[in-house]
């Protein structure tokens, strides 16, 4: 079989496995959402609330139901790609919930990827290329403390600092509230600034942007680090280096021209993988700058048991991580003639 077909039935057979994989997200997150303590109607009624109150808004909301008959009717949603409807936001679809967030958290996700992949790849380069030097030992401390700090306390860290001692940058939120942000098709604020001209909006949304962009591209910079500092320092050893080598090319051309290219095949993967979980909700990150995206409604909507909320996001999240996934094989096997599926 020529390696083409070969690509082409593992796509296929990836996609005719997509549908398995999301039904079982599907079914471990409608579980454990009502095997966790907590009852809808008490996080939203209170638990001062009557109880014939209290039943009629279980009985509303189908939550006093048999438990197998609550799944197949969610199935029955999801089958015609219904994803319900939220219980705290006055019966808006979960569609507009995520329609109305996600951009917030694509935006934050790719500049944040951006810093990642620059201070990353950067420092691991460096690293390679001076073996058990200062500079060495210096990047694999780096990308040891910012793989173990938590996002959360760097981020009020920050804030503490850069924010209100400094003053150098905003406490929270994606744009000032006493100003009205950029309108546009893509909701991202400093793509919608830049179709519409205005620079003014398109330097705010950057100045919100920068003090959780950088937080988090700064942590998820030491796992690109190590990759690419343990992967580089394996392909500089290999033969076809040394033969470079041997015919005089200079070592600047053989790192980024020869041994680079190789080194970075690895990377991909867990760069695809690490951006498609951050665009499944940068939680954190999010919850700590007051950031309004997707994993900040998550997170609100796990703390009132908003049930169709949680799991409407989840598989939306979940469908991400299989596309996302499918592309990074696609790549690799672009990139490396050598893989074979």
């Amino acid at each position: 079989m020529s390696r083409s077909k070969a690509i082409q039935y593992y796509i296929v057979a990836r996609l005719l496995l997509a549908p398995l994989m999301v039904w079982t997200i599907v079914t471990l997150v409608f579980l454990l959402l009502r095997a966790t303590p907590g009852d809808p109607a008490d996080a939203i009624l209170g638990n001062r609330a009557p109880e014939a109150t209290k039943e009629a808004l279980r009985e509303s909301l189908g939550l006093n139901k048999p438990l197998w008959l609550q799944y197949s009717a969610y199935l029955g949603q999801l089958l015609s790609f219904n994803l319900g409807s939220s219980i705290t936001s006055q019966g808006q679809p979960v569609w507009e919930v995520i329609s109305q967030h996600f951009p917030a958290t694509a935006e934050l996700t790719f500049y944040s990827m951006v810093i990642a992949i620059a201070i990353g790849v950067t420092i691991g380069i460096l690293s390679a290329s001076r073996p058990n030097t200062s500079v060495d030992v210096s990047g694999r401390l780096f990308g040891i403390i910012t793989y173990s700090l938590p996002i959360f306390w760097v981020g009020m860290l920050f804030q503490l600092i850069f924010a209100v001692q400094l003053r150098w940058f905003p406490l929270g939120t994606r744009f000032p509230l006493n100003q009205t942000p950029p309108t546009g098709w893509t909701g991202i604020y400093t793509l919608d600034s830049l179709f519409s001209g205005n620079l003014g909006q398109f330097f705010t949304a950057v100045y919100y942007l920068i003090l959780p962009c950088f937080t988090l591209g700064l942590l998820l910079s030491g796992i690109f680090e190590r990759m690419v500092r343990v992967n580089l320092r394996q392909t500089l050893q290999a033969d076809y280096v040394e033969a470079a080598r041997a015919r005089g090319i200079p070592e600047r051309k053989i790192l980024l021209s020869h041994a680079l290219k190789n080194a970075l095949i690895p990377v991909i993967t867990v760069l695809g993988l690490t951006f498609a979980a951050l665009l499944g909700g940068a939680v954190l990150t999010e919850v700590t700058f007051s950031w309004p995206g997707l994993g900040n409604r998550l997170y609100e909507a796990i703390a009132v048991r908003d049930y169709p909320t949680v799991q409407g996001i989840m598989v939306f999240f979940g469908a991400i991580v299989v596309v996302v996934s499918i592309l990074i094989d696609l790549i690799n096997a672009y990139i490396d003639p050598r893989i074979r599926y």
